[in-house]
């Protein structure tokens, strides 16, 4: 099995405005491709999660939920850490992929089993210390899903680093399925809670055996002392700040509940969940695709980069700020159509979270130009300036204002501290924001007149009996199109109006 061709250009290769104007195009073109397979392998996934998770409660007990959800706790954390940054450090390597596999695959092998080692046998500590000590051996069992992470880790960051994200998501689809398989299965035939591990593992299999074949990155060990410097003082930092930025998200539940307690803490968690719809869905997609494009073009050179983020930035602010504010908002009937009216205490609580929301974008995004860069210790530097400045935050909402007091803490520290930070760290590694500024303009126009159109509407529709269903669809629908009328040029809509007829006779005309 032979190795494709290394397509990433060395530094330096493309000069001038023109140079970089046109890698950043072809460059652009990739990553929207590997956006657009990521977006639909996120959808396909959500979906089948949900559809997944509605078979299985009505086959499982609620305490098999509660023993799953302590060992599903432990694999999200070494999910995070499992692999040292091999695979930000593979997607991100200047030069060949060959030269290094073999080095950052036995790298990452060591660091999956010493991982799965002190979890095998630290489990039932952990298990004890969360509550549930049956759940240690699950935890045994769903954990071991890093080893399987450590043998693909190489070949996963092959396919991010050539935009091939049709072949990854085919493959986690894959393993999806057999994991729904095995896990309905054996919830059917009373496994409990081992139906999730058994099925997850199983699924996560699957998916290995997948990227391995689709990857042609060939399976061999071997260690260069140099090389495996290079990786580790990249990939520790990288996985340092990965790690950080985990605990900031879940900081705010264990303040919350620790101060408020748990009835408070349902409330809040029901408006964070609620919140993370864009992030969980788009921000993954953009991740996939966001450190391996940046990192191509920082291959090049700084001006190359600085193309691709005034280009970038406004993109994302233009897609995130209209869902933010509508989210804000149209908060009360949100929840109240989704949850019902006894879960209205989220909607103050949601208003400040969707501020959260676009701060975390923008910050994620932010690191995964950073990683791109090879800046990984300024990651974690911002991490760590922004959690010393959260935590506080948080702890004082609470006692002052209770969930929502917390949520505008969450909130404040993302705008005031964590943005500044990122913005900082950019600016140190050369990315100046100055030229992201006018792609920023008309967005953030847009977004005053869309949650003037949809609170305008929101009114009228209360003041004449309407329901939550009918607040959503005309607010959220007016307040859509006065965001567009205002942050879309006129000749662009006009481009983009006029070509609907087309593809409609087009597809008359192939249709006959």
């Amino acid at each position: 099995m032979t190795e494709p061709v290394d397509t990433a250009a060395p530094a330096g290769g493309a000069a001038g405005e023109g140079g970089a104007g046109a890698a950043v195009r072809t460059i652009g073109r990739k990553a929207g491709r590997g956006l657009r397979w990521s977006l639909l392998g996120n959808v396909v996934m959500k979906a089948g999660s949900f559809v997944m998770s509605l078979v299985l409660a009505r086959l499982l007990a609620p305490e098999d939920f509660g023993v799953y959800a302590v060992a599903l706790a432990a694999t999200q954390f070494v999910m995070m850490i499992k692999d040292i940054g091999i695979i930000a450090a593979t997607v991100q390597w200047r030069g060949r992929l060959a030269e290094m596999a073999p080095t950052a695959t036995t790298l990452a092998l060591i660091s999956a089993t010493t991982l799965y080692a002190v979890f095998w046998v630290g489990a039932p500590a952990f298990a004890a210390l969360a509550g549930n000590p049956d759940a240690a051996p699950v935890v045994r069992i769903l954990t071991a899903v890093i080893l399987v992470e450590g043998v693909t880790a190489v070949r996963s960051a092959a396919l991010m680093r050539r935009f091939q994200h049709d072949r990854l998501s085919g493959a986690i689809l894959a393993g999806f399925v057999v994991n729904a398989a095995v896990a309905i299965t054996l919830a059917a035939n009373g496994a409990g809670p081992y139906s999730f591990a058994w099925g997850q593992l199983s699924g996560a299999v699957v998916t290995g055996a997948v990227v391995l074949a689709a990857a042609r990155v060939p399976f061999r060990l071997g260690f260069d002392r140099a090389i495996a410097g290079r990786l580790l003082r990249f990939g520790i930092p990288s996985a340092a700040g990965t790690g950080l930025e985990g605990v900031l998200l879940n900081v705010g539940y264990v303040i919350v509940g620790a101060v408020l307690g748990e009835e408070p803490l349902g409330y809040y968690l029901l408006a964070f969940n609620i919140s993370s719809w864009v992030p969980g869905l788009i921000g993954t997609a953009i991740r996939y695709v966001s450190i391996p494009g940046f990192s191509r073009l920082a291959e090049r050179d700084t001006a190359t980069l600085q193309e691709g983020v005034a280009r970038s930035v406004p993109l994302l602010v233009a897609a995130v700020l209209p869902v933010a504010v509508l989210m804000a908002t149209l908060a009360h009937p949100i929840v109240v159509f989704l949850y019902g009216e006894k879960w209205e205490m989220s909607a103050g609580v949601l208003r400040f979270l969707a501020v959260l929301m676009l701060a975390r974008m923008l910050t994620s995004f932010a690191f995964d130009i950073l990683t791109s860069q090879g800046a990984t210790k300024a990651t974690v530097w911002m991490n760590l300036g922004y959690g010393v400045a959260l935590v506080p935050a948080i702890l004082a909402g609470a006692h002052l204002d209770g969930i929502r007091g917390a949520a505008i803490g969450n909130a404040a520290a993302a705008v005031l501290v964590a943005l500044p930070l990122a913005a900082l760290a950019l600016r140190r590694t050369g990315v100046r924001l100055g030229p992201v500024l006018p792609g920023l303009a008309r967005p953030l126009l847009g977004g005053p007149a869309c949650g003037a159109a949809a609170l305008a509407a929101a009114s009228l529709v209360r003041a004449l009996g309407g329901n939550a269903f009918a607040e959503l669809c005309l607010a959220g629908g007016l307040g859509l199109l006065a965001y567009l009328t205002v942050a879309v040029p006129r000749a662009a809509l006009a481009r983009a109006v006029g070509a609907l007829p087309a593809r409609f006779r087009d597809r008359s005309v192939s249709a006959r």
